[in-house]
Formats: C-alpha cells, sequence, structure tokens
C-alpha cells in the first residue's frame, strides 16, 4: 500500500511538525506501508484551502500515485467543514483511502465511510444555517425599509456623467473608462446606458 503523510504547523503552533510525522511513520511502518512522500506545511493556516504541500500531495492522489493519505489529526487537514468534506470527496471520488491517526478515522472502513457522510450532512446543515440566517436578516432589513443592494447612481448629479459619456462617444471602451476615472465597469456601464 503506498501512502503519502501529511504534517501541517501555523505559524502561531509551537509544535515541530517532525513530532506529527514521527507518529505517522510508526504508524506505517506498523501496518506495512510504503511511504511514497512526506508532505509538511510549515507557517500556512489550516483554513486556505491551498497549501503548497497539500497541492502536492493531492495531485498524486488525484493521478493514483498514492492509496492513501494519513494525517496526524482532522484539523492538519481542514479547519473549514466544507473544504474537508470537498477534498474528502474528491479522494473518495478516485480511490484513495485516509485515516486521521489521533482522531481514529479510517475512510477506508465501512465505519469510516460511514463517518464521512456524517461529516458531509453537517457541512450541509451549516450551509443551510447561514442560508436562513442571511434570508431572515435580509427580510428584516426589508421590513425596517432599508435598501438593499448597490445604491443607484443619480446621472444628473454624477459630475462624471458627461465625461463618460463623451469618452465612450469616443470609441472607448467600457474597462478603459474605469480605469481612466477609477470607477467599476458596471458604473460606467450603468451611467452611459441610463
Amino acid at each position: 500500500m503506498n501512502a503519502a503523510l501529511y504534517a501541517r504547523v501555523s505559524t502561531r503552533d509551537k509544535q515541530d511538525p517532525k513530532i506529527q510525522l514521527i507518529e505517522l511513520r510508526e504508524y506505517a511502518a506498523k501496518r506495512k506501508w510504503h511511504v511514497v512522500g512526506e508532505f509538511v506545511d510549515v507557517g500556512v493556516s489550516g483554513s486556505n484551502s491551498s497549501r503548497p504541500q497539500l497541492d502536492a500531495m493531492m495531485h498524486l492522489a488525484n493521478t493514483r500515485k498514492v492509496d492513501l493519505i494519513a494525517v496526524w489529526k482532522l484539523d492538519r487537514f481542514g479547519r473549514s467543514l466544507r473544504h474537508l468534506v470537498n477534498a474528502l470527496g474528491e479522494l473518495e471520488a478516485v480511490g484513495v483511502g485516509f485515516i486521521s491517526l489521533r482522531d481514529s478515522l479510517d475512510f477506508s472502513t465501512p465505519a469510516g465511510r460511514l463517518m464521512f457522510h456524517v461529516i458531509a450532512a453537517m457541512a450541509e446543515f451549516e450551509r443551510e444555517l447561514i442560508r436562513e440566517r442571511v434570508n431572515a436578516g435580509l427580510a428584516t432589513a426589508r421590513r425596517k425599509g432599508i435598501k438593499l443592494g448597490r445604491p443607484r447612481l443619480r446621472r444628473d448629479h454624477d459630475k462624471q456623467a458627461k465625461t463618460i459619456r463623451r469618452m465612450r462617444s469616443d470609441g472607448q471602451s467600457y474597462r478603459q473608462i474605469a480605469t481612466a476615472l477609477g470607477r467599476s465597469v458596471s458604473d460606467v456601464y450603468r451611467i452611459a446606458t441610463a
């Protein structure tokens, strides 16, 4: 069984990644895995879904050069539930196992796959709760008479309206005008077409 070991420490951690790797190596040796690579991200937050060594390891997994990935603890792999579910789903899709040593999670077993589905359900539940709170907040704001969205530009009061229309008639693109005036392309377009 070809395995990749992953360790991560952020800048706030006082921990040395070697501690994680020592335990992972011992675990791999007991199971007689062939370790094809050790991937260590140092000084990188777990909230970043893109990390140099993680990306390199995931590339190996996607090209099926490893059969499983082992991490010391789940939070070393990813702090965001969404990232975790997406990454684990990606591994499951290509048939690569995942083991979190300290959390006693082995997603290559039936019980581990069940746990993955529980984690995925929790991620979906979290997304739904966030959506509900956002919609409730928007409804409350509407009831209070708060106008939502970007404020509309009033053409008569915008000092740059004449300049924008002149530049447009001279054949300049919306992007060129926006760059020249330090405005967004959508503002320039709205003024020009209002």
